[in-house]
C-alpha cells in the first residue's frame, strides 16, 4: 500500500498544477502596467436637468492683485502728435485774413450786397403796427359815475418804433375832465425793455393845457409784470412822474385776473394842476376779464384811488372826495 501511495502522489500533484493553469486564461502572459483609471464622476447618478451652466470666468488664472482702477482706453496709443487748443485761445490769424463775406469771392460783391439787403428786408426788418385798448370802462360808486379810456399803439420794427399813448376821463353825462396824448420815439435796449422819449400834450377844459417832455421805460419785469414808468417836464418847469404796473394771472385759458397799480409823484406843488409835492396819489385795481377771443375781452372789476398829502387837501378844497372806490365795467381789445 505504501508503495502504491508513493507512486500516485507525484501524478496527483502534476494534475493539480495543470488544472490551476487552465483556469487563468492570462496565466503566464506578460501584462504591462495598466493606464491610470479614469476619475469617478462625483455627480454620477445626480439629476442635473434643472441646473444652469455657469459661464466660465474670463479672468480665470489672471493675476488681479493690482488696483481695481479701470484700464486707460488710450493705453498703447501714440498721442504725441495730438494737441488741443485752449478753449479761450484766439482764432488763428488765417481765419481773419479773408473777405468779410466769403460769398463775394464766388458771386461778386455787388450781387451779394443786393441779396443781403433783401434778406434784411424780408426777415430782419419786419414792420408791425398795433393798437391796444387796455381800458375802456365806466365806473360807478364813490359819489360819481365816470368813464375812462387808456390806449396805446406803435408802428415800426423790433428796434426802432413810433409809439403813441392816450388816456383821459370824464363823467357819464358827457363832461370831459382831462385827457392826454403822447408821441414817442421808442428804442429797444434789451429783449424786454424799451427806452422812450417824446412829447405829451394835456387837455383840460377847466384848466391850462400843458406840454411836457417825456423820458421813460416800458417793458416786462421779472415774474411777468408789465411796467410803464415815465418822467415829465412841463414847459412851466413842473417835474412829475408816473409808474404803472399790471400782471395777467390766468385762471383758465380765457378767464384772466389782472391786478393793476399806479402811483403819481410831483417834485413841487402845482395848485393849478391839483398836484402837491411828493407822492401825490396811488391807485389799485383788480379786474376779471373773459377773452371771447384774444382780441376781445370784456371785464368787471373794483378800483380804489387815494390822493395823498397836499394833493388830497387841494382836492378836498375843491369839494371832491380824495378817497374813492368804484366798481368798473369795461372792455379790453387790440388789433
Amino acid at each position: 500500500m505504501s508503495r502504491l501511495f508513493l507512486t500516485l502522489t507525484p501524478l496527483l500533484l502534476a494534475a493539480g498544477a495543470a488544472q490551476a493553469q487552465s483556469a487563468d486564461p492570462h496565466a503566464g502572459h506578460h501584462q504591462a502596467q495598466p493606464a491610470t483609471a479614469p476619475t469617478v464622476d462625483p455627480h454620477a447618478g445626480h439629476d442635473r436637468g434643472k441646473m444652469d451652466a455657469q459661464p466660465a470666468d474670463p479672468h480665470a488664472g489672471h493675476d488681479r492683485g493690482g488696483t481695481g482702477a479701470p484700464a486707460d482706453p488710450h493705453a498703447g496709443h501714440d498721442m504725441s502728435g495730438t494737441s488741443m487748443a485752449a478753449p479761450d485761445a484766439p482764432p488763428p490769424s488765417a481765419a481773419l485774413s479773408g473777405p468779410a463775406h466769403a460769398a463775394d469771392t464766388v458771386f461778386g460783391a455787388q450781387a451779394m450786397a443786393a441779396s443781403r439787403r433783401l434778406l434784411i428786408a424780408e426777415n430782419g426788418d419786419v414792420r408791425t403796427t398795433a393798437v391796444v385798448i387796455d381800458r375802456l370802462e365806466a365806473g360807478f360808486g364813490g359819489g360819481a359815475e365816470a368813464y375812462l379810456w387808456d390806449a396805446q399803439g406803435w408802428t415800426g420794427g423790433d428796434i426802432h418804433r413810433f409809439w403813441w399813448k392816450t388816456e383821459g376821463e370824464g363823467d357819464l353825462h358827457g363832461r370831459l375832465h382831462e385827457a392826454e396824448i403822447q408821441a414817442l420815439y421808442s428804442r429797444a435796449i434789451s429783449p424786454f425793455w424799451n427806452l422812450q422819449a417824446g412829447v405829451r400834450q394835456d387837455i383840460r377844459p377847466d384848466g391850462p393845457d400843458t406840454t411836457h417832455a417825456v423820458l421813460g421805460v416800458q417793458g416786462l419785469a421779472p415774474h411777468w409784470w408789465e411796467i410803464d414808468a415815465a418822467a415829465f417836464l412841463s414847459t412851466r418847469g413842473d417835474l412829475t412822474a408816473k409808474v404803472e404796473a399790471e400782471y395777467d394771472q390766468r385762471i383758465t385759458q380765457r378767464l384772466i385776473l389782472q391786478p393793476r397799480f399806479e402811483a403819481a409823484l410831483s417834485a413841487r406843488d402845482a395848485p393849478e394842476l391839483d398836484l402837491g409835492s411828493g407822492l401825490s396819489s396811488i391807485q389799485a385795481g383788480l379786474r376779471l376779464r373773459y377773452e371771447f377771443t384774444r382780441e376781445f375781452a370784456p371785464y368787471v372789476g373794483l378800483e380804489w384811488t387815494r390822493a395823498l398829502g397836499s394833493t388830497a387837501d387841494l382836492i378836498a378844497a375843491r369839494g371832491d372826495d380824495p378817497d374813492k372806490t368804484q366798481v368798473v365795467v369795461g372792455l379790453r381789445a387790440w388789433f
